[in-house]
């Protein structure tokens, strides 16, 4: 009787495990899935989408259904930021964990705050990307949508750590004409790797291609670690934005409205298929943006986006060109239906994401952003791990924060200092950003030792980051094209 028990039990354990392996070879999620196994990434990262233009961030306007399905089975960061409120120097940090002024993304002689076509310049090819770092983990990488950090070859998405690269090299906007200093743009290159497929690119479209793109390579790695930088083109930098004919006039704010609606269609897509694929519980995705929404003059007229409640416009140093919406999903890890008001930034995903996908070595040169894991997560009982936050336009460095606390520094004559105001001398303010989200009270006098707290955090920046004519110690060369080789235009 005990023999013939244990060949039953013997029986039992070798059909356990051959059911185990078939249901893996099948590609059951919950038997074959290893609990250790690396997750995957996916960033999208929108053009010009303003604080209040999507509904879980308040939105009245544009109907953003699929988002709302991913605050609610995911979490908002009311307080993510991104290093710069311009496109180029924003996009380099999330490349590389930097301050663009610390890889000298931040402002060249040629193009001034973004890169045009046919600059000599781009991201230093020594600088290393967060995409070079998952590569090196095994992951497979890509992008599909806008680069913006160099358009020469040594410059593009493929030299920088990326397996395949599908969109355009630089803004939607910039397309063929003579620019000021002479040189003569080519049209709008939609490329794949580095060949030109489409000139000009259509852009009537181009988030459903980018959507389709995007989930075809997807189902074609949903087998191995893969990370997806999906930079979206909309709502865009054109004064008209563009969306698919199944989308247009079907919003209630004209062209800025349909694009919106058209990213949160896309955004339901890949939900939807990481869910049918299986892969959803191993898949890191977050939704964000590169800067604020531009605005229009009138602030009643919302057809250039809104940055409600926040103040200011993009292309600043206010809180609504720095502050964007943001939300994180990944089914079973991040807890649903959750808010963390606590301050973090683009700049920490690449250092997050390393952590994350296994590495341990250091990374080869300093860098600004900071393992959130624990934010991204863990309960309301973590806290960011910044003591300071620099707020730069270009060269020069116009706020700090530091906790709720955000200090305007004194500058001369600049007109994209949200607060200047050319007929009063500069001076210090200081808003409490979290109880004040509007920022609409300087209570700098009432609190000078806040004052003087912060201005230390600056000064530190300053010799870390530089500021007007000086140079920080921690800056690093932006890459450039040698003195002898012209830049050309990408051609069919």
């Amino acid at each position: 009787m005990l023999k013939d028990l244990i060949q039953r039990t013997a029986i039992f354990r070798v059909a356990v495990i051959a059911a185990v392996l078939v249901f893996a070879i099948k590609g059951i999620p919950s038997l074959a899935a290893s609990p250790n196994a690396k997750p995957n990434f996916i960033v999208v990262f929108c053009d010009n989408l303003g604080y209040g233009d999507i509904e879980p961030f308040g939105s009245k306007l544009h109907r953003t259904p699929s988002l709302n399905r991913m605050a609610r089975e995911g979490r908002k960061f009311t307080h993510f930021c991104v290093s710069a409120g311009v496109c180029t120097p924003s996009r380099s940090s999330i490349m590389t964990g930097c301050y663009s002024q610390r890889v000298g993304m931040h402002y060249n002689e040629h193009d001034g705050l973004v890169l045009r076509p046919l600059s000599p310049y781009g991201l230093n090819p020594d600088e290393t990307t967060v995409a070079e770092v998952l590569k090196e983990q095994g992951y497979a990488t890509a992008i599909v949508g806008k680069w913006h950090l160099g358009d020469q070859p040594r410059f593009l998405p493929t030299r920088q750590g990326f397996d395949w690269f599908y969109g355009v090299p630089y803004s939607d906007d910039m397309t063929q004409r003579v620019w000021k200093n002479g040189d003569r743009w080519p049209p709008l290159p939609l490329m794949e790797n580095e060949t030109v497929i489409e000139a000009p690119c259509n852009r009537d479209g181009l988030t459903k291609r980018y959507t389709e793109k995007a989930m075809e390579w997807i189902a074609e790695h949903k087998d191995a670690p893969f990370f997806l930088y999906f930079p979206q083109a909309m709502p865009g930098s054109t004064k008209t934005p563009f969306s698919s004919p199944e989308f247009k006039g079907k919003s209630k704010n004209g062209p800025w409205g349909d694009s919106i609606e058209e990213l949160d269609w896309s955004m339901g897509v890949m939900l939807d298929q990481l869910q049918e694929l299986g892969i959803a519980e191993n898949t890191f995705v977050i939704w964000t943006s590169d800067n604020g929404a531009p605005l229009s003059p009138d602030k009643s007229d919302l057809s250039r986006g809104s940055n409600l409640p926040l103040n200011g416009r993009g292309y600043t140093t206010a809180e609504g060109a720095f502050r964007v919406p943001t939300i994180v999903w990944q089914p079973g890890k991040v807890p649903a239906g959750t808010v963390c008001d606590e301050l973090a930034t683009t700049m920490d995903l690449l250092p997050t994401f390393a952590k994350l996908a296994g590495r341990v070595a250091p990374m080869p040169h300093p860098i600004d952003g900071h393992d959130i894991s624990s934010l991204l997560f863990d309960d309301a009982d973590a806290k960011t791990p910044y003591e300071a936050f620099y707020y730069y336009d270009q060269s020069q460095l116009q706020a700090v924060r530091s906790g709720p606390w955000k200090l305007f520094l004194p500058v001369e004559q600049f007109s994209r200092h949200p607060h200047f105001n050319k007929n009063q001398p500069p001076r210090e303010m200081l808003f409490n950003v979290v109880d004040d989200i509007a920022c609409e009270h300087d209570v700098a006098d009432q609190h000078p030792e806040i004052v003087g707290r912060l201005r230390e955090l600056a000064e530190r920046g300053r010799r870390e980051l530089g500021d007007t004519g000086v140079k920080g110690t921690g800056q690093r060369p932006i890459g450039k094209l040698p003195e002898d080789e012209k830049p050309r235009p990408q051609v069919m």
